[in-house]
């Protein structure tokens, strides 16, 4: 056989961004919020115009005259969330804030999607097979009827992952519709895709102007939509392939209803005013699920200057759960985003499936293939404008990850003539592979494989080599690693919970795709990504299947029954390892550990919570009443003494203990009655007691207290966990004591 040779190519990037000082006031878009609406169950449309005309009315006090007001609105949230976004300058905005009804006012920032690459290719030689992640549920029959609504970059609704096969009506509660201006590429709604929305004013606004009518219209453009929201509710389909080898691909909820609601647009992201106003349809539309794929750029955004957040407090206090994912700007810690306790938020984790291939070689030396005018570092990187064609055509190019896209690197490969690429990992990134649809044969190779090669292209001035075919490998070992990428804790905003809750598959997802978008020439129906953009919808489609089962239970034991069932040891039997495989991983990783979907329908006890809760919770946070009260329907007077530490989360966290704690948790039994008992392993040099040590439940809906006490002085983060079992069940919360002198 004949090998191609390897060439290996130097390269860094340096990402310059420059910005204008304004020498005027510069207006933009801000979101001034107020609260909750009071409407009853029987609002009139003439209703909702009074709540524009009061915001009008509001706004004119500060730019001269309803008429200004109303030029400068671009969004008036009526329905559920209360509050507006507005062209104003910075003056404005500070005045506005400082008026009692006001919550918060911030600037309308554009939120990121969590995906790891933002190119998207398929290459011919990659062929990859489907293979289903959720096992069948009889009960619930797969989600059938729940309505899991997207805020992304839209859907394509011809996708078989959509189709309405052997599904009956629309549920008669459901309030959405199928919207769109683009007159020759409509989207038209079904039995299965029943809601199609897209918010673009806050977009508009920030580039300037009208474009054209492809942003008009909720068809999803980039993929990333139609990706996660297959994901979350896909339908089975059978044949589903990538290449020549195919499967069966479905959703976590396959019989669940699903809804889009387009909040993303190209290079600029995700609006805040864009994603408060989906937010507000989802949930007057009627919604049982929201699946949100996006964030913020940074942990220590206040929650009520955080649209997710804001928009997800709105849904939950109307029983609708809310995943979102956690970030990918791990392995930093205390990088999660959307860290708000209502929110269930998500970390990235492998599977036991692997992608693979091999590179064989004899033996070789390094090739240098950059420009003379590119520096070593930059070609080590391949990027574009760096790579000589006459080095490099007909070569195995040879690339290290990082400074660009991996999928970029592969295009610079292919445009500059070679015949494949072996990506390998640097330092940082260790062992973490991800199986990437390229547009040239290509491997992805570990970091010490990395070194392994270099050490042979370094031993021979003739290196060569070629990359195997694929292969499909189910029964990967170790399985689930953490992903390098998944966003850590802890939670920088408030240390007293647990972020992330928990995690789920979001390496190499397979899922419906975008026929509208190729950027080689290839459209294809199904396409593999990686991101806590994948991640969230999983335990998006598990939660569909759990309120399908459950339609009584509340967002809070949704996500109780997702926490306290999940597994924190890998398929070999040993506790779950992080990315670079030599260590274990820590709740601040995985948070309660990985999802197991089978488990969760039916885990016996729940740590429950109602609104009021949360409304406690934010007077123990530092609201103050008059703004709490703003958030509630019914009168409300702040506890005397509001506990972080009692809220009754279904994880504890106990920071900068340095001598003795207690605090308070109650269960409430969703199965049959039954005594559990407490089992704690206790986190290094922690005394652990819990008290009463036994709990009794005899019927449906039943709740008991119990309170644990810590004591000792942690010198560093240390974990354990609480088990309340039964002959059955087992119902665990980690536990997470921080250091004492920790800030």
């Amino acid at each position: 056989m004949e090998f191609p040779k390897f060439v290996l190519l130097f390269l860094s990037s340096i990402l310059i961004s420059s910005f204008l000082a304004p020498a005027f006031a510069i207006k933009k878009s801000y979101i001034v919020y107020l609260g909750s609406h009071s409407h009853g169950p029987d609002v009139l449309e003439a209703d909702l115009h009074r709540v524009t005309d009061s915001h009008h009315e509001f706004l004119a006090s500060f730019v001269g005259s309803i008429e200004k007001a109303q030029d400068v609105i671009l969004y008036s949230y009526v329905r559920h969330i209360n509050g507006f976004s507005a062209i104003l300058d910075e003056e404005e905005a500070a005045q506005i804030a400082k008026h009692p009804k006001v919550v918060s006012v911030f600037p309308d920032q554009p939120r990121q999607l969590h995906t790891t690459n933002s190119w998207h290719f398929m290459s011919l030689e990659n062929n990859y097979g489907m293979i289903p992640f959720f096992s069948a549920w009889k009960r619930g029959e797969f989600g059938k009827d729940v309505i899991i609504a997207n805020l992304d970059t839209g859907v394509w609704p011809e996708s078989r992952s959509f189709s309405d096969h052997g599904m009956g009506p629309v549920p008669s509660r459901w309030k959405g519709t199928c919207e769109t201006n683009r007159i020759a590429d409509d989207v038209h709604c079904n039995r299965k895709v029943i809601g199609a929305r897209y918010f673009n004013k806050g977009y508009l606004a920030a580039v300037g102007g009208i474009l054209d009518h492809t942003y008009n219209s909720p068809r999803d453009d980039s993929g990333h939509g139609s990706h996660t929201l297959s994901t979350a509710g896909g339908n089975f389909v059978i044949g589903a392939s990538l290449g020549n080898v195919t499967g069966t691909a479905k959703g976590g909820s396959p019989h669940a209803r699903v809804a889009t609601y387009k909040v993303c647009w190209p290079s600029s992201g995700c609006y805040d005013s864009d994603i408060l106003a989906g937010f507000d349809m989802a949930i007057h539309d009627g919604a049982d699920i929201i699946s949100v794929s996006l964030g913020a750029n940074s942990p220590n955004i206040e929650y009520f200057s955080d649209s997710v957040a804001v928009g997800a407090f709105h849904a939950v206090k109307n029983g609708i759960t809310v995943v979102a994912s956690a970030g990918n700007a791990g392995p930093l810690p205390g990088t999660v985003v959307n860290a708000a306790p209502w929110i269930i938020t998500v970390g990235a984790s492998t599977q036991d499936r692997e992608f693979r291939n091999f590179v064989r070689t004899p033996n070789g030396m390094i090739l240098k293939a950059r420009f003379a005018n590119s520096s070593a570092n930059d070609a080590l990187l391949c990027l574009q404008g760096t790579l000589d064609p006459e080095k490099v055509k007909g070569k195995i190019l040879v690339c290290q990850r990082g400074g660009i896209e991996r999928l970029e690197k592969g295009v610079n490969a292919a445009n500059a003539g070679a015949v494949g690429m072996i990506l390998y990992n640097d330092y940082s990134t260790g062992n973490e592979l991800v199986a990437d649809l390229h547009v040239l044969p290509a491997t992805h190779i570990t970091y010490k494989d990395g070194l392994k090669l270099s050490a042979y292209l370094n031993s021979t001035a003739n290196p060569l080599g070629f990359i195997t075919p694929l292969e499909v490998f189910i029964g990967k070992k170790p399985a689930p690693v953490m992903a390098g990428f998944s966003s850590r804790g802890p939670n920088v905003l408030t240390p007293e919970i647990l972020k992330p809750d928990i995690t789920a598959p979001g390496v190499d997802i397979i899922a419906a795709y975008s026929e509208g978008f190729s950027e080689d020439g290839q459209k294809v129906p199904y396409n593999m990504l990686s991101g806590t953009s994948m991640s969230c919808p999983h335990v998006s489609g598990v939660a569909g299947l759990i309120k399908a089962a459950h339609p009584e239970w509340s967002p809070a034991a949704v996500r109780s029954a997702i926490m306290t069932t999940a597994r924190t040891w890998d398929n070999t039997g040993f506790p779950i390892l992080d990315y670079n495989e030599s260590e274990k991983s820590s709740p601040f990783n995985h948070g309660a550990g990985h999802i197991s979907p089978n488990k969760a329908q039916n885990p016996g006890l729940v740590y429950d919570l109602t609104t009021n809760d949360y409304l406690d919770f934010l007077c123990a946070i530092g609201y103050n009443e008059t703004i709490v009260q703003s958030f509630s329907e019914t009168p409300y007077k702040c506890p005397k003494s509001a506990s972080l530490l009692n809220f009754n989360y279904p994880s504890i966290v106990v920071p900068h203990l340095n001598g003795t704690t207690t605090v308070t948790r109650k269960l409430k039994n969703v199965g049959a009655p039954g005594i559990y008992v407490a089992l704690v392993r206790e986190p290094l040099g922690i005394s652990v007691t819990v008290e009463p040590k036994f709990l009794s439940f005899v019927k449906m809906g039943e709740e008991k207290s119990f309170k644990m006490t810590l004591t000792g002085v942690a010198e560093k983060h240390v974990f354990g966990d609480l088990t309340w079992r039964n002959r059955r069940q087992f119902v665990r919360s980690p536990i997470v004591v921080t250091a004492a002198n920790s800030r």
